[in-house]
């Protein structure tokens, strides 16, 4: 026996017990009751903000299931998109001196979905030691198949019921990431610059 208590060991020992029988599974056969975790980015691990809000979602969800309701605490991660393709060419120009380009787009897809397997196994591992009583049977990825065809699907259906509609407008073109972003991903600067003004006839000849 230890001469001094080893929560980890204990924790890891339970927790693990209790995954494998199944409890943290919806079983009860009261109302329903569910919370969907906010998907942390595999750009990185959680920090101090997950453990925080997990934590009550936790308690929420323990509460549900001792009253016998029907509860699922549904567990996920998120691609991040832009975020994971800047951290994975920043690691690659580290290690090999290569860019995405040199690379190949499939190759570089790999290196994404290493990336994605190695950060969201990080992150899987920090809830299971913070005992967090998600479905693990149920964990999903925001890049799975049945996922992001469910996501396209809603937006055609919303297209088709004319609820949104396409269009054109300007967007923020980032020429390094050869993509759109954000208005939140800008970060607006006063520079100092010229004022051009045009003048140009109408259609019935007439000057401005």
């Amino acid at each position: 026996m230890d001469k001094t208590f080893q929560p980890a060991d204990i924790e890891t020992k339970w927790y693990q017990n209790w995954e494998e029988k199944g409890y943290f599974s919806p079983q009860g056969k009261g109302d329903s009751y569910s919370i969907m975790i906010p998907p942390p980015n595999v750009t990185g691990s959680l920090h101090m903000g997950h453990a925080f809000q997990d934590s009550i979602m936790d308690a929420l969800t323990r509460y549900h299931r001792m009253q016998g309701n029907n509860t699922l605490w549904q567990v996920g991660t998120d691609h991040a998109g832009i975020a994971t393709q800047m951290l994975v060419e920043r690691k690659l120009a580290a290690e090999t001196g290569q860019t995405r380009h040199n690379l190949g787009r499939d190759a570089f897809l790999d290196k994404v979905w290493e990336w994605k397997e190695e950060s969201g196994g990080t992150i899987t591992r920090q809830l299971r030691r913070l005992g967090a009583s998600v479905d693990w049977n149920h964990e999903r990825f925001t890049m799975d198949d049945g996922f992001y065809k469910a996501v396209q699907e809603v937006f055609v259906r919303l297209y088709d019921d004319k609820l949104i509609y396409r269009g054109k407008r300007l967007v923020n073109w980032d020429p390094k990431l050869h993509t759109a972003i954000s208005d939140l991903e800008v970060e607006n600067t006063d520079e100092k610059g010229f004022m051009w003004h045009l003048r140009y006839p109408l259609a019935d000849g007439e000057a401005t």
